[in-house]
């Protein structure tokens, strides 16, 4: 099931672009909201995260300079689950075309007055957007100089501390996060997934090569080395007996 968040002021055109919406596929389940209240109140009750939401830009017919959706949509993004999630302004203010794809990063912008048909487009791109989202494998998401990144856990090797941050040993490169602990960290990753093995290093199980419990050692599979913490190890032979 395809969850929207719809948030528009004219509560007939909120009963009118809810039923296109719904309309489009039995696969898709609205929320309409009224108020930038209610929005932030479905947005905090929800047992289960959204897939996309469909902003109203300007929640106040009595001011054109409001622009309460572009406020909610800041909020959305504020939350890590919803860092990637579609977001899609609807209004007829033009002008803030620019904030919304450059600040919110936008996945479309329609223009008041739209047509049923550009609603089943766009409803038909949010669904097979959320048919991928539901087979994508587990990934995190960490802050690098003002930038969202998406890191699949499959690509993961292993993740070491390092001064001021965390350095991603990842297939391809290595990436430096700071202000990130392990710590943090680890409330992140998956943890069937991950095992810390130090208090400065944790590693994607799926890279173990094999562990030499002789020196102390875990040896993975691109060819690095990692030290056994002595408070780990016992937590390491529960996980070899598994």
């Amino acid at each position: 099931m395809t969850r929207i968040l719809i948030l528009e002021d004219s509560k007939d055109c909120l009963k009118a672009i809810t039923a296109m919406v719904e309309g489009v596929s039995d696969q898709v389940l609205a929320t309409p909201t009224n108020s930038l209240e209610e929005a932030r109140a479905a947005l905090e009750k929800a047992q289960q995260p959204f897939q996309a939401f469909l902003l109203d830009i300007n929640l106040n017919e009595e001011d054109n300079t409001d622009s309460s959706g572009i406020t909610f949509a800041r909020e959305i993004r504020m939350k890590k689950e919803y860092a990637f999630t579609p977001i899609v302004m609807v209004t007829s203010l033009a002008n803030m075309e620019l904030t919304a794809y450059r600040e919110i990063q936008c996945y479309q912008y329609l223009i008041k007055p739209y047509h049923e048909e550009d609603i089943d487009r766009l409803v038909g791109k949010l669904l097979f957007l959320s048919h991928q989202g539901e087979i994508r494998e587990n990934y995190v998401i960490v802050k690098k100089d003002g930038v969202n990144y998406k890191l699949f856990c499959k690509d993961i090797i292993c993740v070491k501390a390092v001064p001021r941050g965390v350095c991603f040993v990842l297939a391809k490169e290595e990436m430096k996060v700071p202000y990130l602990s392990i710590k943090q960290l680890l409330e992140k990753l998956p943890k069937e997934k991950f095992l810390q093995i130090h208090r400065m290093c944790v590693v994607n199980q799926d890279f173990i090569e094999y562990v030499d419990t002789v020196n102390g050692l875990i040896c993975l599979k691109n060819g690095d080395q990692a030290e056994i913490g002595v408070t780990y190890k016992n937590e390491l032979r529960r996980w070899i007996k598994t």
